[in-house]
């Protein structure tokens, strides 16, 4: 049989913002007990106290998320240099027989062009091309015959180096898009390879972003610093 204990856990463990905050004592407990209280009582049958409710909330062990936060605050202050791109656009076309092919007559005619930014993500039923508008027109031309699903300009991103050791750590890219959500910032994309990892907004939250990632490696090096005295 259930308890009030186990139900409350299974309710908060539902959503991973609100367990991190309630480890981080950023939640009122009372007004959290009252809200999850009439789905308590409707599992367990009864009628349940506030303050059972409350006690459980309490008595609920920091876990996980304690702990990879910790690892992952670490992580951070060790990421490499940020490199900013502003002025780009974003293809998603239907996959096809040639769209590998128009990819390829695209890549000889960019070859040469080694400032431009380009990110080919092929999908199950679709496929995203992310590039400086430099060459929007030379892939609305080579892409004509290609059914287009959406296309989203002023865009800008941002690209992370990460070490080595970021396969090795759990959550680390959702501790990052965790902190840009908190700021209400939109991801468009998200594209990423072995040690880069980068993410797409609209230009005008390129600033914030920018922001929030700094602040995560400052305070992850400022963690480093104190574990190491």
């Amino acid at each position: 049989m259930s308890t009030i204990g186990k139900i409350t856990e299974e309710i908060i463990n539902r959503s991973p913002f609100l367990r991190e905050s309630l480890t981080e004592n950023l939640i009122n407990v009372s007004a959290l007990a009252r809200k999850i209280r009439p789905e308590i009582e409707e599992r367990i049958k009864k009628e349940v106290k506030e303050g059972a409710v409350i006690m459980s909330i309490k008595r609920m062990s920091p876990g996980y998320y304690h702990k990879i936060n910790l690892k992952i605050k670490n992580f951070m202050g060790t990421l490499g240099d940020f490199l900013v791109r502003s002025d780009l656009e974003d293809f998603t076309f239907e996959n096809s027989e040639t769209l590998t092919l128009r990819q390829a007559d695209l890549m000889k005619s960019i070859n040469k062009e080694r400032d431009t930014f380009y990110t080919f993500c092929h999908g199950v039923n679709e496929s995203t091309i992310i590039t400086s508008n430099s060459i929007s027109d030379k892939i609305k031309t080579i892409f004509i015959t290609e059914k287009l699903k959406s296309h989203t300009t002023d865009l800008a991103s941002i690209t992370i180096k990460l070490p080595t050791v970021n396969t090795e750590i759990s959550g680390v890219y959702y501790y990052i898009l965790k902190h840009l959500a908190w700021e209400g910032i939109n991801i468009v994309e998200v594209v990423s390879t072995s040690n880069e990892f980068s993410v797409v907004v609209k230009s005008d939250d390129i600033d914030s972003a920018f922001t929030v990632l700094m602040q995560l490696k400052k305070e992850g090096k400022a963690t480093l610093l104190v574990e190491e005295d």
